[in-house]
């Protein structure tokens, strides 16, 4: 199955600042050289690349998606996968965020992922945990 990685760096100066190891792919899942990486600037891996045509060169049309942030580049690029005919499995333990603050108020991480992973489920994506697919 081929792996296509989706590297984020920020051109408005957050935790993706480019050159920084927040825009670092992990080491734990390094690319290996013959897997692609695609850098975005925007939540929506579509967005400006060349992911599409990636996929249309590769006939592929099931996604299995993870990452982080689930509440941004995640959420937004289901949607957008979607919208592109896609079939998209999303690993819910595969996915991070993190606490949110709106309105004065701290909403958990833990809260931020169970909602999204509900608004996402079924509509978007069929919501499986890793041990289900590997």
């Amino acid at each position: 199955m081929p792996v296509i990685y989706i590297r984020h760096e920020s051109l408005q100066g957050t935790f993706f600042n480019p050159n920084t190891d927040g825009e670092q792919i992990h080491h734990d899942i390094k690319p290996l050289d013959t897997e692609t990486v695609i850098v975005k600037h925007e939540p929506n891996s579509f967005y400006e690349t060349d992911l599409q045509n990636k996929l249309v060169e590769n006939e592929i049309t099931e996604l299995v998606v993870c990452g982080m942030m689930t509440h941004m580049c995640i959420d937004t690029t289901i949607r957008a996968a979607k919208d592109y005919g896609y079939e998209i499995t999303l690993i819910s333990d595969g996915c991070a965020t993190k606490d949110l603050e709106w309105n004065g108020v701290t909403l958990p991480a833990s809260l931020i992922q169970s909602t999204y992973m509900a608004s996402l489920n079924q509509k978007f994506a069929n919501i499986k945990l890793g041990a289900e697919i590997f």
